[in-house]
């Protein structure tokens, strides 16, 4: 967790972007993106040095040649310089990292360094300077870019915002991604589902504080377990950059559109262990533009997003996506089909029913999670319906005592121990049989019993009793008006 002073200097720097005109969020984080990044860069490469000092190990500066793109250098020039060096000289030497043809480079190809000023270059530099991010760990610069990109939460422009952390960190728990497992969110935004289940794996395997990962696994996470793809350059080249503040040094973050034909030569059938996800909810595509994999027949992205999630799953995958209720129980043939298709072609574990206010303040969308394993029939599917997830379902989102989070997790674990038959309290089982009944609806207020309470009303005597006295006075003060 961040200190205050350290979140302080954060919203400094936001509100020295926006003062200077740059007021798209999105644009603003990209450019902050870049500005820690080059800082990060000579820490990470003086870090080096240092420990192939100690080790003898053999490492050429990425600077070689470079040297006046040090953070230290260019950071020392004069305003009459400073914005220049950076712009035609420190922005395309670190776009170019990684060499020709790399992921990094080919995302950086189209990025454009945008601070207009030297003013506002030079009070940006001053701010990230004061954040020490050379003293603070890896976990810190992590926290230090998680809360940059917080401002999405309370923006939501472009139709970008980001899931609540606290939701995210609900549905990996739920999951349980083990190391080994491959990871896909499919349309991963700011990467915040990828960034979470690397860090809950790493806690995972931990001793005493200490990680237990040896070299080989630890190698496995960082390259070859978090897949994630969007559509939107820009949020890929975010995602990218949070990948690498966490540590992560080779991300497999790529902009794609996944439902495309394009997508399917990316993301496989069969191919993924673990998926985690909040794809848009109001998108539409071309039909020209779908990848034929697709069965079902329709335009709308939330319907499409779930087929390809079943399609990239392999036997035993499990997959978490929240959905809008609409998906629960629409009535089209495309909502009735992918709903068998997830209840009968796949195990769907649980859904949790979330209040509407998730998501403010930008949307009020009442929203669902869905839990689903590829390779079994359903039997029958937990239901949870989440009253509060400690925050005030309104604009604010203040926390509060209420919360539901841990409770869902504990009764998810051991659900098959569900004793309440009524279907009066949060959570219960339905059965397929009664599911298919009524016509594969999954909304929980069609199982879902109220328990309808006698009203206590006072003696019908004493109610007869005040009102004659009430109609006397009314009477003596119509006399009163009169005279």
């Amino acid at each position: 967790m961040l200190d205050s002073e350290l979140k302080s200097k954060i919203r400094k720097l936001w509100d020295r972007f926006w003062s200077g005109g740059i007021t798209n969020p999105i644009y603003a984080i990209e450019q902050m993106s870049y500005l820690i990044f080059m800082r990060k860069l000579e820490d990470e490469d003086s870090k080096r040095i240092q420990e192939s000092n100690f080790t003898g190990e053999k490492y050429s500066s990425i600077f070689k040649g470079n040297e006046k793109c040090k953070w230290s250098e260019w950071t020392k020039l004069s305003p009459d310089e400073i914005l220049d060096n950076v712009r035609y000289k420190v922005f395309p030497f670190m776009a170019n990292l990684g060499g020709k043809g790399s992921l990094y480079s080919q995302y950086m190809k189209e990025a454009n360094f945008g601070i207009p000023t030297s003013s506002l270059l030079i009070e940006a530099v001053n701010i990230i300077n004061d954040m020490h991010i050379k003293e603070q760990n890896q976990d810190t610069q992590g926290d230090i870019y998680e809360y940059l990109l917080s401002e999405l939460q309370s923006s939501g422009k472009n139709g970008q915002f980001r899931t609540p952390r606290h939701i995210i960190k609900l549905m990996i728990e739920m999951i349980n991604p083990k190391i080994g497992n491959k990871i896909l969110d499919p349309a991963c935004g700011t990467a915040g589902f990828l960034v979470n289940v690397y860090e809950y794996i790493l806690e995972q395997n931990k001793k005493d504080g200490v990680s237990t990962l040896n070299t080989t696994k630890k190698k496995i996470l960082d390259e070859s377990s978090l897949f994630g793809f969007d559509i939107d350059q820009t949020m890929a080249r975010i995602s990218l950059m949070n990948l690498l503040m966490h540590g992560i040094k080779q991300p497999n973050i790529e902009s794609i559109n996944c439902l495309a034909r394009i997508g399917d030569e990316r993301i496989k059938d069969k191919d993924y262990d673990i998926i985690l996800a909040n794809p848009p909810f109001k998108g539409s595509l071309n039909q020209s533009e779908i990848s034929d994999r697709f069965r079902i027949k329709t335009k709308k992205t939330e319907i499409l997003f779930l087929e390809l999630m079943h399609h990239s799953l392999s036997s035993g995958g499990k997959c978490a996506v929240i959905v809008p209720d609409g998906v629960l129980f629409g009535n089209s043939n495309a909502h009735k089909q992918i709903r068998k298709l997830l209840l009968k072609d796949s195990r769907l574990d649980a859904i949790i029913k979330m209040p509407s206010g998730i998501f403010k303040p930008y949307a009020g969308v009442s929203t669902a999670i869905l839990l689903f394993t590829k390779g079994e029939q359903t039997k029958k599917v937990w239901f949870y319906d989440m009253q509060a997830d400690g925050f005030s379902l309104d604009d604010k989102r203040t926390p509060i005592k209420e919360n539901d989070l841990s409770d869902i997790l504990e009764r998810f674990e051991n659900r098959f121990e569900e004793k309440n038959e009524s279907r009066l309290e949060k959570h219960f089982f339905v059965p397929i049989e009664e599911i298919e009944e009524n016509d594969f609806d999954l909304s929980i207020s069609k199982y879902k019993n109220i328990e309808y309470k006698e009203p206590n009303y006072r003696d019908k005597k004493v109610i007869l009793t005040e009102l004659e006295k009430e109609n006397k006075e009314i009477g003596n003060l119509i006399k009163e008006l009169k005279d």
